[in-house]
């Protein structure tokens, strides 16, 4: 089974030739069966190459071999090319009895973009970094003039044209931040990093003509030894632990409005699977809060003999027990027609109902206390909506009929 991952620098043809010499090395494979199948998989590898004229913007990874069908005697060649929305870093190639999947794991990595604005007195750098790919959006050089003790009466007159350069410089860096950060009168990006060896970074970031939009969203401010692209790596590894905050903070703030209107007793949030789910189909749901290793499951459930389908929500412990799965009244099988986890149903499906979602995390305090004190799901609601009349029973849902009290004695 070959894993191939080729990224954008890599051309097509460098990539055409290395499985050429794979090829003609595993020639030397002392087994035959083996030696087929390698070949076989590499030339299939060759031939769905040469469908592309050139390296995709983002790279291609291709998966090619024989792999056993369920039944573990019926084998099947798959071929499977991907363009990934996210660039490939490196390159990679194995040829083993599996599929290196794991290539695939940087398209699940966090997507946010972050800014980076590199300043000193001999230039600007502005750059992105999304997960682990960096990229240079422009980079400006200037000549500043120094201080000197030359000049005489004329001392004046040179630092009056030296602060004229140096506010020049810094107006000319404030308009180039707003091109590059700025789409459609809002940020691009989750966060701007200011760094610099002068006290550029400082000025600009405290300067009138810095936009007050990026202001707003400067996570942090570094001294870095260098300018430029060397200074750019030093400021993206110095600013790990900010960048990795700036989610927390979101997370604190997200959290800390839902308590709010708990403690105000608006009437505007709901929490618990069953009300979370029913709010939703209401459409009453502004934003979802969601755990992001919620054990419950999502199961559509067919009645054979009603005819009926119903959706029951499912935690690990209730799923063993089977009055789930059978009819009460005849206490025959249900059919199940799906089953999946709810974070995964609610992450494909939130937008039908017109709601955002927010993953909420449980390594911040307020996360945790959300997780254990409310089942790490709630909403905040759009407009009111009344959920009294359905009553929680074992994970089911009462209809308005139900009685609590009749039927409780």
């Amino acid at each position: 089974m070959v894993t191939l991952v080729i990224p954008p620098k890599e051309g097509m043809g460098q990539s055409l030739s290395f499985l050429a010499q794979e090829y003609s090395q595993a020639a030397n494979i002392k087994s035959k069966q083996t030696m087929t199948s390698v070949q076989s998989a590499i030339t299939s590898t060759r031939e769905k190459l040469k469908l592309y004229k050139n390296t995709p913007q983002n790279g291609l990874i291709v998966f090619c071999g024989t792999i056993l069908m369920d039944d573990n005697k019926t084998e099947k060649k798959m071929t499977l090319d991907i363009e990934p929305f996210k660039a490939c870093q490196n390159f990679l190639y194995r040829c083993e009895n599996k599929f290196h999947s794991e290539c695939l794991n940087f398209l699940l990595e966090d997507d946010e973009k972050f800014g980076f604005i590199i300043v000193d007195g001999g230039g600007a750098l502005f750059a992105t970094l999304q997960g682990n790919v960096r990229h240079i959006l422009q980079k400006i050089t200037v000549e500043l003039p120094k201080k000197h003790g030359r000049g005489g009466q004329s001392a004046n007159r040179f630092a009056r044209l030296r602060e004229e350069k140096r506010h020049n410089y810094v107006r000319k860096v404030a308009e180039l931040a707003a091109q590059n950060f700025i789409t459609d009168n809002r940020p691009n990006v989750k966060g701007i990093v200011m760094a610099g060896s002068a006290d550029f970074k400082t000025v600009i970031q405290q300067s009138d003509l810095f936009d007050k939009r990026l202001q707003e969203v400067v996570v942090a401010t570094f001294d870095v030894s260098y300018g430029g692209e060397n200074g750019l790596n030093q400021a993206i590894t110095q600013s790990a632990d900010a960048l990795s905050n700036v989610r927390f903070v979101e997370e604190k703030k997200l959290i800390g409005k839902f308590f709010e209107e708990i403690s105000l007793d608006t009437g505007m949030i709901v929490f618990g699977v069953q009300d979370c789910m029913r709010a939703l189909d209401m459409s009453a749901i502004e934003k979802v809060l969601l755990w992001e290793e919620l054990d419950h499951m999502r199961y559509e459930i067919k009645n054979p003999v009603k005819n009926e389908t119903k959706v029951l929500y499912l935690t690990k412990a209730q799923e063993e027990d089977p009055k789930y799965f059978k009819d009460a009244e005849s206490g025959i099988d249900l059919e199940i027609i799906a089953a999946e986890p709810l974070c995964d149903w609610l992450c494909v499906n939130y937008g039908n109902f017109g709601a955002k979602i927010e993953l909420i995390s449980d390594k911040t305090q307020e996360g945790f206390q959300f997780v254990k004190g409310f089942g790490g799901i709630g909403g905040i609601l759009r407009y009111k909506v009344e959920l009294e009349d359905h009553v929680e029973i074992d994970g089911e849902l009462g209809g308005e009929d139900f009685d609590a009290d009749e039927d409780f004695i």
